[in-house]
């Protein structure tokens, strides 16, 4: 194999003889290796084998432990332990990746990173960094939100469409930042240091609350949010923070020291949009209720006026009521004169039959004059009364007559109305040059003033 090796030096050969030339040469001189580091990235499939990478502050190899193997293992190997490897260095031929096929683990003590990590949480701790009595009021209804992240992550975009989904006229402002890698924690508290100088550029317009946020990922990609230097400068920093690094089961230094921390980075922008959600919500609940009361107050109002509209009698009822009334007064007149009529010559009758049967001249013509002195007063006094009725249903006609707003116009008056459909009753009231409405018996008139006389 050796020599087809050299003989392929000259030769052009494909990607999969390249990968399985570079195997045999990795498997044979490197079969029963013995390495230590840390673990990271375990996932375990359900084939039953152990994926992972085993890494230093030098460098990382992925391994794979197969099941015929990993069910010797005494222990659970976990994230974080710093463990020492036996194995054979192979590569996977159809990716080309080195790797490390595990044939035994041995514990070797918890891992490096994570020991830094717990070292540097007990000392800002005791030194009071965590102090919940110390941390900053998150603001309810936050005007300006600062974002400290990468464009290109995809927190970022799950905080932006949240914002758009719940609260879409909420300002935000994005401070670039690096947010993986050695230099990452410089990155940050650059961004940092931009939005209080944006702060004191912009008075009106400050960003009141910062949200620091990140995807997921192993805990060397989220090592930059357990710097020292970036916790104390977060400590220090005079604008409320919200910390949405990683996944729920993700804490970092970062975690502790901002003044809230969420999951997630959408759980950031949740926090931050609540009060907004909640607003829009209560808009639309009063909204609805104002126009159910609208309504209801348009029936009400319909229902009064339908009742006064039953109630009210036009002039023309009215004259045709008092019409009737005075026919019927005048029938009852005319069946009262009658019958006093009768009355009066029925009495009459009788009186000339008993002056007949007397037959006294002189008390029969004296008798007459009576009578006729009688019927000429009664005939006198019922005209009278006829005539003050006449003109008691003269008056009434007319006195309706002058109560009809529109009878005036008809004797060649108008009605002069301002722009606000009021009626102008004095000079004092307009002024030069205002455009009034002459309101006449048929049609109206827009009038300028042009002189006012007192």
């Amino acid at each position: 194999m050796v020599d087809n090796i050299v003989i392929q030096n000259d030769e052009i050969i494909s990607v999969g003889e390249l990968n399985k030339s570079a195997k045999y040469l990795l498997e044979n001189n490197f079969n029963n290796i013995s390495v230590i580091g840390e673990i990271s990235n375990l996932s375990k499939p359900s084939s039953g084998h152990i994926y992972f990478t085993l890494k230093d502050e030098q460098g990382a190899i992925r391994c794979a432990m197969f099941r015929n193997q990993n069910i010797k293992l005494n222990f659970l190997p976990k994230d974080g332990d710093q463990c020492v490897l036996r194995g054979q260095v192979s590569i996977y031929v159809p990716r080309g990746d080195y790797q490390l096929i595990v044939k035994s683990i041995e514990p070797a003590g918890s891992g490096n990173l994570m020991q830094k990590f717990e070292a540097l949480r007990k000392k800002l701790d005791q030194e009071g960094l965590f102090d919940n009595n110390k941390k900053l009021k998150i603001p309810s209804c936050p005007k300006h939100v600062g974002i400290v992240t990468s464009p290109s992550t995809a927190a970022f975009q799950d905080i932006i469409s949240t914002f758009k989904r719940r609260s879409p006229s909420s300002q935000i402002t994005l401070s670039e930042a690096t947010v993986q890698g050695d230099n990452a924690h410089i990155s940050i508290i650059k961004a940092l240091n931009r939005i209080i100088n944006f702060n004191e550029v912009n008075p009106d317009n400050k960003i009141d609350v910062v949200i620091l946020s990140r995807g997921g990922g192993s805990i060397e990609d989220l090592w930059c949010f357990n710097n020292e230097e970036l916790a104390r400068e977060i400590y220090s920093f005079p604008i409320p923070t919200i910390s949405g690094v990683g996944h729920e089961i993700d804490f970092t230094i970062c975690d502790f020291v901002s003044d809230i921390r969420v999951p997630t980075p959408t759980a950031t922008a949740e926090l931050v949009t609540e009060f907004n959600f909640q607003f829009m919500d209560k808009i639309q609940d009063n909204k609805i209720r104002l126009h159910k009361n609208i309504i209801n107050i348009f029936d009400d109002l319909k229902q009064v006026i339908n009742l006064n509209n039953t109630r009210l009698k036009s002039p023309i009822t009215l004259l045709r009521e008092k019409s009737q009334r005075l026919d019927n007064l005048d029938i009852r007149l005319q069946q009262n004169q009658k019958i006093i009529l009768s009355n009066k010559s029925n009495k009459i009758k009788m009186l000339t039959s008993s002056f007949s049967n007397k037959n006294p001249i002189t008390k029969l013509h004296l008798i007459e004059e009576r009578i006729d002195l009688i019927f000429n007063n009664l005939h006198k006094l019922l005209n009278e009364r006829l005539k003050i009725k006449r003109s008691l249903v003269e008056k009434l006609f007319k006195n309706i007559e002058i109560l009809n707003p529109l009878s005036i116009l008809d004797r060649g008056y108008a009605i002069i109305l301002n722009n606000k459909g009021l009626a102008v009753k004095s000079s004092n009231e307009v002024a030069n040059k205002e455009v009034l409405k002459a309101r006449l018996s048929k049609g109206s008139l827009d009038i300028e003033v042009i002189k006012k006389n007192e």
